[in-house]
């Protein structure tokens, strides 16, 4: 098994969708077929099933995504390490983030890095919290941007940014007109959600504000990553509580509204193993702390 045989599962089991993951990988969609065929073939179990309609991983897919996703991220780090090293440049950080944060501070705390050490190479990995917490854990990713709480005191640990949250709804929702909602008018609604292992804190507060309006909330769907939960927001698929952030993904087709209850607002915070004490990492730490310090909208907590 080679490392393109672990890249060609994770696009397919990322888009779900041979014909995208093909594109994504500019392959041709036949070949990519044979080689995830190649690979179930490899190691005699099923990645996928597959059927006129669908592509979905099996339980031993959903498995083997996270350790080819780590698999990669080590090999990648490798290479890079390689590379610096032979033409002398000054050093790396390889970030871990989670997805909603790149619509709020995150790309402010790039460009000021950016414009203070233009030379040091930054490698970002869109992961979520279980997968970050557990990267910065075991080495292969510096630093994380994690949703709050974690169960980790091994980490260092900067809470960054507090978000309300707000309610996602379709245009054609009856009370998309509405810029306040209660949470309980939602009740008889579908809801769109995280899988819980994806940002457990953050399923766990959607939740409990829910059952705290008298309902328990009717998951119809699941998605990872906060833009594919925006987007089937506007399909019509039903709707979901996101950061206030999201809204400045400007998708057409969904109204915001606020939430009229009383709720505990997202955080985000940035982890650190307390034993890396590399001189990059610690630069970048001073300057999100200026970004944190500098900054007063969103609110922001140091």
């Amino acid at each position: 098994m080679e490392l393109r045989h672990l890249r060609y599962f994770v696009a397919v089991a990322e888009e779900l969708n041979f014909s995208r993951a093909a594109a994504r990988l500019h392959i041709a969609q036949p070949p990519l077929s044979q080689q995830i065929r190649s690979l179930e073939a490899e190691l005699g179990v099923q990645l996928f099933e597959r059927n006129k309609h669908r592509v979905s991983l099996t339980e031993v897919g959903e498995l083997f995504l996270a350790e080819a996703r780590q698999t990669l991220i080590q090999a990648e780090r490798a290479i890079q390490t390689a590379q610096r090293a032979s033409q002398g440049e000054l050093g790396r950080l390889v970030i871990g983030f989670a997805s909603s944060i790149a619509y709020s501070i995150f790309p402010d705390i790039l460009r000021a890095f950016r414009e203070r050490f233009p030379e040091v190479e930054l490698i970002l990995h869109e992961l979520n919290t279980s997968l970050q917490t557990e990267g910065v854990h075991n080495g292969t990713i510096d630093l994380g941007f994690v949703h709050l709480p974690i169960a980790e005191e091994r980490f260092n640990l900067l809470t960054i940014l507090e978000e309300p949250l707000v309610i996602a709804l379709p245009k054609t929702h009856p009370l998309a007109v509405r810029s306040q909602l209660s949470l309980a008018s939602l009740a008889g609604d579908r809801f769109i959600l995280f899988p819980r292992y994806v940002a457990s804190g953050f399923y766990d507060q959607v939740l409990s504000a829910c059952q705290q309006a008298g309902f328990t909330p009717n998951v119809i769907q699941e998605a990872r990553l906060m833009q594919t939960i925006v987007c089937l927001v506007a399909g019509g698929m039903g709707v979901a509580i996101v950061p206030a952030s999201l809204k400045n993904l400007q998708r057409t087709g969904v109204i915001y509204a606020a939430i009229e209850e009383e709720i505990a607002p997202l955080k985000t915070a940035m982890i650190w193993r307390k034993d890396n004490m590399s001189f990059v990492l610690q630069e970048f730490i001073q300057t999100v702390r200026q970004i944190v310090q500098d900054m007063s909208d969103p609110k922001i907590v140091s």
